[in-house]
């Protein structure tokens, strides 16, 4: 059991169209601060999460809009921190998680379910290729905004959370079709648990480059120096 491997803190935008709004800094331990395959997998996961998305949104199964934050990627260009790396995203409030990348859900959310649904979805409409997961964010009046997914895929093409036929099948082992599901999508015939259901975002080990760990971040304005884990814990396999 390891903590998780990314570091979060809370940030104010201070120029461009969302000036003086919050936001979220992210950055990833172990040196991923200088590796390129972080941050490149982090946005290809959230390309193909939003591909889903809207195809989910276009079903009208539910009466909000469900969005998705795209991360920039911010670099360092001067000081002790140069060539360091971090993502930026809009501030969530209420955040909340609603299932996890092992089969864990939020029961008797009913959110949750929402988003149970949306997993089982981007199975069926990808060919059993994907499974779109370990969703979270926050609810809105009109919207749901969502952050930092996973996928799962049959090659494991997403780095260390996507889990991959082993993740896919663990999440159909441990869920149940609602209100929210279609009769006729598909799933796989025969489910097994590989994982154990956590809250928290499993990983699997893969050789990935490393160097000096992360630091808390200091010189840009209006960042915060509290950062914190982004995750309570997680399984590490």
């Amino acid at each position: 059991m390891e903590r998780a491997f990314r570091w979060m803190a809370k940030g104010t935008y201070t120029s461009g169209p969302r000036s003086g709004q919050p936001s979220v800094h992210k950055w990833f331990k172990s040196g991923s601060v200088f590796s390129d395959d972080f941050f490149t997998l982090d946005i290809k996961a959230v390309d193909k999460a939003l591909e889903f998305i809207d195809k989910f949104n276009e079903l009208g199964v539910v009466g909000k809009v469900i969005k998705l934050n795209i991360s920039t990627v911010w670099e360092f260009v001067e000081g002790h921190r140069e060539g360091e790396k971090i993502l930026v995203e809009p501030f969530i409030r209420d955040y909340q998680k609603f299932n996890s990348n092992s089969g864990w859900t939020n029961d008797g959310d009913g959110w949750a379910e929402v988003m149970q649904a949306l997993s089982h979805f981007s199975y069926h409409i990808s060919g059993g290729f994907y499974d779109l997961c370990d969703i979270q964010g926050g609810i809105y009046s009109r919207e749901v905004v969502l952050s930092d997914p996973v996928i799962l895929s049959r090659t494991r093409q997403f780095g260390v959370t996507d889990l991959g036929p082993a993740g896919i099948s663990s999440f159909f082992y441990e869920h149940r079709c609602n209100d929210y599901c279609r009769p006729h999508w598909s799933r796989p015939a025969n489910p097994a648990r590989h994982f154990r259901p956590v809250s928290g975002t499993s990983m699997l080990r893969r050789d990935v480059p490393t160097g000096a760990g992360g630091h808390p971040l200091s010189g840009i304005v209006g960042f915060s120096n509290n950062a914190i884990a982004e995750e309570d814990e997680e399984d590490y396999w």
